[in-house]
Parts: structure tokens; sequence; C-alpha cells
């Protein structure tokens, strides 16, 4: 029988919207399908350099051997399922489901439906022909052998006797063999194996007579019980990955560098990037000072240049620049988060334009602003989708806010919207669209030094205050700058190291007294 479903694998915008977004977001959909082996190997191939594209610096070429490179990609494969594991507390193994409709499902589903037609008329010939039929029970016995602790001998033992293959084949070479019998023992060895969400589908065997049917449908819910037992050690295990998670993500790492030694290429040009604008935005600073006494400008700390990298991130062009090596395995994660953090700024953008132009008439009505947000929220949902249309969408939007503000200044008795705010209130949220739209920068702007004193929090300091204007979405950016703020943590923790000794060589004398690590 085909074994492709034994293989568990992990289980996470407009007409004018940006096609880059767009692409982002699909390659975020697709990954968290894949297996961890072949997402890693597919991120890998992404960020590898082309002929075409510049690139930083590296080491000299390395020759290394085929093995060796095997090993490398085994342990790179190991080092991203650990830290999918830790790092993601819903992490579950699912199994792979070809698209529907594509050529891989096509073929699976006419071998699958050739092998078992195949086995029918086996057992339709007179006398039945049961050759395959025992090499799927044998399958059936390693499967349910591999459900035991060591500890338990008795069950091994009576599973040994029961489908005993020797003596399956005498008996249906001398016709005595019963079929049944043995379809019955395995539906009691799953059932006693079996997760409580299985009990049904155990049960539902019982009610298949027919002994092709029967065989095709333990195989089936079987698939579903190595599924479940793979997340059972996922979830036995994952205290002890939280423990030992660091130093062996760091060891894998250095070991991948020792024979890579050219693996931190774009992670340097990551954090130079990061330094020349702090640089750049400090220059700019002070040639606006010039007039006023201004003192020499500061040096650039490391961990101001560290932490303003991780929020480059969020805005990172994933196309045309490779992502930095040492957050690979967190690409998905980023992405999803820069696809929110979009729409939070367009919603609080929107937001600040409506009650700016309602004023006072509506400030403080409760559950108002609950309520514009989501339908802001619903409006713009499919935004980084192909069919999003961006004229269309924030036209809607002025149209349905009007409608909204309408409802609500004559239910509270206030003097109605006229067509002149109406139609000033509309076109600024159309301009919102416009990534150049100053509103949308002021937001922006706002965020990123939010998060920016996300980052840079430590205990001894005041909690971080939301800027104004993001009262709308402060709920959603908190819970956004935790997830943040995990993953920073973390990745500095790992990583500290190499990013100590690359951050001292960028930032010279700069960064030779403050450590990354927070």
């Amino acid at each position: 029988m085909p074994k492709d479903s034994d293989q568990p694998s992990n289980g996470d915008d407009d007409k004018q919207t940006d096609p880059k977004e767009t692409r982002a977001k699909e390659t975020s959909a697709e990954e968290k399908s894949e297996d961890p082996e072949a997402l890693v190997q597919k991120r890998m191939r992404r960020n590898t350099p082309s002929p075409h594209r510049i690139t930083p610096q590296s080491s000299p070429p390395m020759c290394v051997s085929v093995e060796e490179l095997m090993e490398t990609a085994k342990g790179v494969t190991n080092m991203a399922l650990a830290h999918e594991i830790v790092l993601n507390g819903n992490f579950q193994m699912k199994p792979p489901e070809p698209a529907e409709g594509s050529l891989e499902k096509r073929v699976k589903d006419i071998m699958h439906k050739a092998f078992w037609d195949s086995l029918e008329a086996q057992m339709n010939q007179d006398p039945p022909l049961y050759d395959h039929a025992i090499k799927l029970v044998g399958e059936i016995k390693e499967t349910l052998l591999s459900f035991l602790l060591p500890t338990q001998g008795r069950l091994r033992g009576q599973i040994e006797e029961a489908l005993d293959l020797s003596l399956i084949q005498q008996q249906a070479e001398n016709g005595a063999l019963d079929i049944g019998r043995v379809a019955q023992f395995i539906i009691g060895m799953m059932g006693a194996f079996c997760a409580p969400c299985r009990d049904e589908d155990v049960k539902k065997l019982h009610d298949i007579t027919d002994t092709v049917p029967l065989l095709k449908a333990i195989f089936s819910v079987l698939d579903k019980m190595k599924i479940d037992m793979a997340n059972f050690a996922v979830r036995s295990i994952r205290p002890q990955l939280l423990q030992h998670s660091v130093e062996y993500e760091r060891k894998k790492f250095q070991e991948f560098l020792d024979k890579q030694p050219n693996a931190l290429d774009f992670t340097r040009k990551w954090l130079e990037d990061s330094a020349h604008k702090l640089r750049s935005r400090q220059e700019q600073s002070d040639v606006a000072g010039a007039g006023a006494a201004a003192g020499p400008s500061s040096s650039l700390q490391p961990l101001t240049v560290h932490n303003h990298a991780y929020l480059c991130l969020l805005k990172w062009d994933h196309d045309a620049s490779p992502f930095p090596e040492t957050l690979l395995m967190d690409q998905v994660r980023f992405q999803e988060m820069q696809v929110e953090l979009d729409q939070l700024t367009t919603v609080a953008s929107v937001l600040l334009i409506i009650y700016n132009s309602a004023g006072e008439a509506i400030s403080g009505l409760p559950g108002l602003m609950d309520h514009l947000k989501s339908t802001v929220r619903v409006l713009l949902s499919e935004r980084h989708t192909p069919s999003f249309n961006a004229e269309e969408a924030f036209a809607t939007i002025g149209e349905r806010m009007c409608v909204e503000l309408e409802e609500c200044l004559s239910k509270h008795a206030f003097s109605p919207f006229s067509c002149d705010r109406q139609s000033a209130l509309k076109g600024q949220i159309a301009a919102v669209k416009c990534p150049d739209n100053p509103i949308l920068k002021l937001i922006d702007s706002r965020i990123q030094t939010y998060l920016m004193a996300f980052l840079e929090y430590s205990p001894h300091r005041s909690p971080v205050a939301m800027p104004g204007g993001l009262a709308p979405i402060s709920k959603e950016l908190e819970d956004l700058a935790v997830r943040l703020g995990r993953l920073v943590n973390f990745n500095k923790l790992v990583y500290s190291p190499f990013y100590q000794d690359l951050l001292q060589d960028i930032l010279g004398d700069e960064g030779s007294t403050t450590t990354v690590e927070t």
C-alpha cells in the first residue's frame, strides 16, 4: 500500500495592493502546511544568492563533501523543528494533503484506486488470493508495535502471537484463514492504543464487513493515530526543549557556521544597514539643530542598533533582500506581524481622521470606537490578497463611516453631519491608501516609537506608555509587541555571541563596552 501519508508534517496586498505583501502572505500560508525539512530547505534556497543578486562580501568558497552537506542539512532541519516546538505553543503535526485539483492529488488518487482495485480483484478470486492482504497485515502489525513502550512486553507478545505472518500464510494456503478474526483483533488493539478523540473512528470499523473497505478504513485510522502519537511526543519533549533550546540552537548554528563560514553575511548586512540608517537620522538631527546650542552627537549603542534592526524586519522587502540567517526560521512570523501591523496602522489612521472630523460629539460614546474599528477591519480584511481593490475598498469605508456617524449623531440628538463634512471625510479616508499620506506616516512613526520603547523596556524602568492616537488599537498593538518581544529576546539569547562580535566590528569603538543582550 502506498505510504505517502505516513510522513507527518508541521502544523501560523489589492488591485493596487503591494504585490510583494501579497506574495509574502501567500508564502506564509503555503509554508504553514509544509513539513519542517521541506520548509527549511525552501527558505535556504530562497535566501541563497543568485548570480544576478548583489550580495555582501563573503568568505572564500570551501570544498565540502556530499556527506558533510547532508549532515549539515539534517542538523539545520532538527534545529528548525526544535525552534518551532519551543516558540509555537500550538505546534502540531498534520498529515500532508496535496492541493485539491493538483497533479500530485490526481496521481495519488489514481495510485490508491489502482491499489485497492487490485486487492479487491485478488480477494474476489476463487479461492481468494491473500498474498497482498497478508503484506498489509504485516504493515499493520509493525504500526501497532511502534505504538508500544519498551516496558509493554505483554502486549507485544499478544500482537506477535495473533499476527504471526507465517502462521497466517499457512492458514491462507490451507483455506483455513479467518480474515475477519484477524481484523477484529487489530481493531481491538487500535481501540486500546488510540486517543479518546479516535474512539468514534475505531467504533465505526466494527460496522464494516467487506475485507477490502475494512483494510482501507483501518489504514486511514492508523494514519490519524500516528499523527496523534507524534503530537503526544511533541508535548512530552517541549519542557525539556524549553530548558535546553538556547544552548542546542546555538550549538547547531555554530556547527553550521563551521562548515559554511559565510553563513552570517546577510546578518552582517542587516545590522550594517540598521547602523547606517541611525547614523543618517542622527546627522539630519544635528543639521536641524545646528542653529541651536547643539552638543556633539552621541555615539550609537549596540543595543539601539540591534533593536532598530529588528524593527526594520517589520518593513522588510522579502523579494528584494535576503532575510538574515539568524532569523531565517522566524521569517514567516515576521511576515505575519508585518501584514498585521500594516492593517493596524491603516485602521488607526482612519479612526483618527473620523474622530477629528466629528469632533467632541462622538468622543466618549461607549462602544462606538470598537464598532467602527471592527467595521474598518472587516472591510480591509482582504487587503493583502490579489483581488483587493484599494480604490473601491477605501471609498466603501468612507461611505460606511458617514452612515455610521449620521446614525450615531441622530440617535444622541446631535446636529446632523453636513454634506460638506461628509465629502471632506470621504476624501481624507480615501487618501489613507497612499503610503505618503501624512496621517498614515504619523501613526506609523508613533507605532515604531512604541515598539522601540517596548524592546528597550526593562523591569526597573516605567511601563511603556501608549502614544497618542493609538488608543483604538492599543490592545492589538500590545499583543503584537509582546509577541515581537518574546521572539526578539529568544533570538538574542541564542545568537548573542555572534551579534556581539558583528556589532563590535561594525561600530568599532562605539560598540566595545555594551553587550546586545537585554
